[in-house]
């Protein structure tokens, strides 16, 4: 793995502010992920927050996402996330469940692990969404976040050319992470998606290569979906006939192109 250390990391990677969730409506939707717009709008450009963390809480304890501006990436975990002021324009929670978990040791990339909770998928049922809990002690880990964006807002591989980076060495920590089956793929990335967050939720961000020596994943399979849609009219703008699958991989992968 490239090891890559920056001075300056981003608002989204230091300097956590942590909200509790305690206050959340009672009533709640156990089975079901909650979207906050699309993956295709932010890959556009569409960086406008559509809800508040406070709304967000409602519909999940457990997930992941971005902030206004593309400000920093968000972890949500056991009901905190670590960012209490700013609006959001892409995320994905759940209420967590587990449902089943699997000890892992000695994996070394990021495709290796992907493979393993494939394996799982396939197990359990591909076709059903799938956010997992990972903590575990990682040789390596590099992880991302996005410095901001001012408007007018650039494209998201355009955003992520002046990205932060950062290898973690010999740290302990969680990997919160979402798996989409293939029909989602016009509103999300399909397959898995993870974000990492210290064990001292000091220092996290977008998961581009790891080194896990040991840990445990716990999995929650839902089976149902629910999307919020923007309601300002620049959303209305946006043309979701343009092929994006490209833009996606980019933003997803090891290395943005310079």
């Amino acid at each position: 793995m490239k090891k890559k250390l920056f001075a300056a990391l981003g608002a989204g990677l230091i300097a956590f502010t942590p909200f509790n969730f305690a206050n959340a409506a009672p009533a709640r939707d156990n089975e079901s992920i909650y979207q906050v717009a699309l993956l295709q709008s932010l890959t556009m450009g569409y960086f406008d927050g559509s809800v508040t963390v406070k709304q967000l809480k409602t519909h999940g304890d457990t997930g992941i996402g971005t902030f206004e501006g593309l400000n920093g990436e968000m972890i949500v975990l056991d009901g905190v996330v670590y960012r209490d002021k700013d609006k959001i324009p892409f995320s994905n929670v759940t209420f967590f469940e587990k449902d089943f978990a699997i000890k892992l040791n000695n994996v070394a990339d990021k495709e290796s692990l992907e493979k393993i909770f494939n394996e799982q998928v396939n197990k359990h049922g591909r076709n059903s969404f799938y956010m997992i809990k990972l903590n575990g002690t990682f040789k390596e880990i590099l992880v991302r976040s996005e410095a901001g964006a001012n408007e007018p807002y650039p494209t998201l591989v355009e955003a992520l050319k002046s990205q932060n980076e950062i290898t973690l060495e010999n740290v302990d920590g969680t990997i919160v992470g979402l798996y989409c089956p293939d029909y989602m793929s016009s509103l999300n990335s399909t397959g898995w998606h993870f974000h990492f967050i210290t064990a001292d939720k000091k220092i996290g961000g977008h998961v581009l290569g790891l080194n896990l020596t040991n840990g445990e994943a716990q999995f929650d399979k839902t089976d149902a979906f629910n999307m919020n849609v923007p309601t300002k009219n620049n959303f209305h703008d946006l043309n979701f006939n343009k092929d994006l699958k490209e833009d996606i991989r980019i933003a997803e992968q090891d290395s943005v192109k310079r």
